[in-house]
């Protein structure tokens, strides 16, 4: 299988910590891809040119880090992201709560690159409100990101990961100890050392 990343993309580093925590690193191939450049390779594999993209051995192209990451984690039985039964609602609520915090914090660098007579202060607003409130909730019940690894604690650690390599001027920890307490424990994991972006 080859999973097709950038280093900077937080979607992509969900399922390359995806891989790491599954044990896949002998059956998926990862191959560096800058979505702002030409890349047939890439198109073919994601006509959105978005990055994660997986293409499986059988040569099906598989996109989305939510797809890709329950599809990688069905690949096998051990260490389980997603549970079954009532427990994984919580699990893919708690993926849907970060990959929102994502989102908004990912419109917020791509607004910030346009000229600064072009970028919306309506827009930076309602995005770090949807951040803040996320961060809130999160705060007072981090219940559905305790206990064995799962897909939620992998979307909030690259969510929070992101929010410091591009967006530190945002302070999300004043207030949030519990959360910082959290992120402290979870980014000493080798999924997150080793799927870590470059400092520049």
């Amino acid at each position: 299988m080859k999973l097709y990343f950038a280093n900077t993309s937080p979607y992509a580093r969900k399922a390359r910590m995806v891989v790491h925590e599954k044990g896949l690193g002998a059956r998926v191939e990862e191959v560096f891809q800058n979505p702002f450049e030409e890349s047939p390779e890439l198109v073919a594999a994601n006509p959105l040119k978005r990055v994660p993209a997986l293409l499986t051995d059988e040569g099906r192209s598989i996109f989305d880090s939510p797809v890709i990451c329950a599809y990688l984690d069905a690949l096998s039985a051990d260490v389980p992201l997603i549970p079954a039964g009532d427990a994984r609602w919580p699990v893919l609520t708690g993926e849907a709560m970060t990959d929102g915090i994502l989102d908004a914090a990912f419109a917020i660098v791509m607004e910030r690159r346009r000229p600064e007579a072009q970028q919306s202060p309506m827009w930076f607003e309602r995005w770090q409100g949807g951040i803040d409130r996320a961060l809130d909730v999160i705060e007072a019940d981090l219940a559905p990101f305790e206990g064995p690894v799962s897909i939620a604690q992998i979307g909030l650690g690259c969510a929070l990961g992101y929010l410091d390599f591009r967006l530190a001027d945002l302070t999300w920890r004043p207030g949030r100890a519990r959360l910082a307490e959290w992120y402290e424990g979870f980014a000493a994991r080798p999924s997150m050392i080793a799927t870590e972006p470059p400092v520049s």
